[in-house]
């Protein structure tokens, strides 16, 4: 199975779990499988603030699509230990009333009365432990130790737009691994900290075996903005070789990502993987760039134009 070969499929059917599995299970079979599965089974969603769902759903991983997930993990094989995992941060507490509202509760219950070994794990609680990690920013740091346990690490990310990074996707979603809940002092306005260096020692922290981003719908914004239908999902091993396709998907240049560029330096994947499945230049939708963007997230900033 080649690393940097990434999936991109057409979803032609509606929101639901059903249909979200077809076209997920159709992008697995194109990057040859999901490989060698391990216990626990680490999914990690992209879920921030409460007050997302009450202006638009898009903003936040579906429970459906992490469902989908989990349940063709579970196809082959039912024993697994799933743990579905976010973390404390500026705009919420990860509590049982958050899993709640985000659906995520509802599908533990459903599959635990079912037989299977499934929690939601808040990765801000203990047990935390020191690791040492020579990485480009972090030398030391503290993490729950479930992520400590040669588990098969999941990132599920949906297609957004940040001032920070340009796109969020597989990459800026490892960003809640971090126990840590004010999460601000990784990127603070004055760009005393570069924001970069920080996700790409989580990708070499973490190594997720796979990376799926959910891009039925993105949105242009973080937490509010305008949902774009793009009918997509994408799936590959390498989460700056997933980034990449996700930015061109969106009508970005990876090449003017800071972020992905360096990726691409340190091995964490490539900007020009293999994609299978669609053609790019059909599925492409053109997002607007992100207002307010940092001047770390870009290479050559001309690249992208104001109507890009």
């Amino acid at each position: 199975m080649a690393s940097d070969v990434v999936a991109l499929v057409r979803h032609t059917g509606d929101l639901s779990v059903r249909s979200r599995l077809e076209t997920f299970d159709k992008a697995v079979n194109l990057i040859g499988g999901l490989g060698a599965l391990r216990s626990p089974f680490i999914v990690k969603p992209n879920i921030h603030c409460p007050s997302a769902l009450s202006t638009t759903k898009f903003s936040v991983t579906s429970s459906k699509m992490v469902e989908a997930v989990v349940s063709l993990a579970l196809k082959e094989n039912k024993d697994l230990s799933i743990k579905i995992v976010e973390s404390n941060s500026m705009d919420k507490f990860v509590d049982e009333r958050l899993w709640m509202q985000f659906g995520y509760k509802e599908l533990e219950d459903r599959l635990v009365s079912l037989g299977f070994d499934v929690s939601l794990v808040n990765l801000s609680e203990p047990p935390l432990i020191n690791i040492k990690y020579n990485g480009l920013y972090f030398k030391d740091l503290e993490l729950n130790k479930l992520l400590t346990e040669n588990g098969y690490f999941v990132s599920v990310a949906v297609a957004k737009t940040h001032s920070v990074t340009i796109i969020t996707g597989a990459l800026k979603n490892l960003f809640g691994i971090l126990p840590r809940k004010n999460k601000m002092s990784y990127h603070p306005a004055d760009g005393s900290v570069d924001f970069n260096q920080v996700l790409l020692d989580m990708d070499g922290i973490i190594r997720p075996d796979l990376c799926v981003v959910d891009a039925i719908v993105g949105l242009e914004g973080v937490y509010h903005g305008r949902p774009r239908r793009i009918n997509a999902l994408i799936v590959g091993r390498n989460a700056i070789s997933v980034d990449a396709t996700t930015a061109r998907l969106m009508g970005f240049e990876p090449e003017s990502f800071r972020l992905l560029v360096e990726g691409e330096k340190k091995g964490l994947g490539t900007l020009n993987p293999k994609i299978v499945g669609e053609s790019l230049e059909d599925m492409a939708v053109k997002f607007n760039q992100p207002q307010n963007v940092r001047p770390t997230a870009l290479i050559d900033r001309p690249s992208l134009s104001a109507n890009h």
